[in-house]
């Protein structure tokens, strides 16, 4: 069911200065900052030969980004991200066997425009796991 590993998100105060290391520091290939207000954040990707890093600022009070920043105010790895290829059949088989689909369990779409849905960090060692549809 699990695919290749899509991206890893990491949660920071400053997308511009964060942008910026990745750029200036890392010499990483920036993509524009693309503000998602229906999932709380805007969000920049930093593109790797082998996958991608996405920064994630709060947008918005009640951003889920802006709740883990207070618990981790120097920021850090949010979430992995995964890719399948049909995401409704990886819910159903997940919630088959116990794993628990955040919100109501319809997908939304993306930063990437497609399908998304979030797991429960409890089910997965700790980790916030995002599923994106290919």
């Amino acid at each position: 069911m699990i695919g290749r590993l899509n991206h890893v998100a990491i949660a920071v105060k400053d997308l511009a200065k964060a942008s910026a290391v990745y750029k200036n520091a890392l010499g990483a290939k920036v993509g524009p900052a693309l503000a998602q207000p229906e999932h709380g954040v805007t969000v920049v990707f930093i593109e790797l030969p082998n996958t991608k890093i996405e920064l994630l600022e709060p947008l918005g009070e009640g951003s889920p980004i802006a709740k883990f920043l207070e618990k981790s105010p120097d920021g850090g790895i949010h979430h992995v991200c995964y890719e399948v290829d049909d995401i409704i059949a990886a819910r159903d088989q997940l919630k088959s066997q116990g794993a628990r689909v955040l919100g109501d369990g319809t997908p939304k779409i993306g930063a990437h425009g497609k399908p998304v849905l979030f797991l429960h960090p409890k089910d997965f060692c700790g980790t916030l796991v995002e599923l994106e549809q290919v």
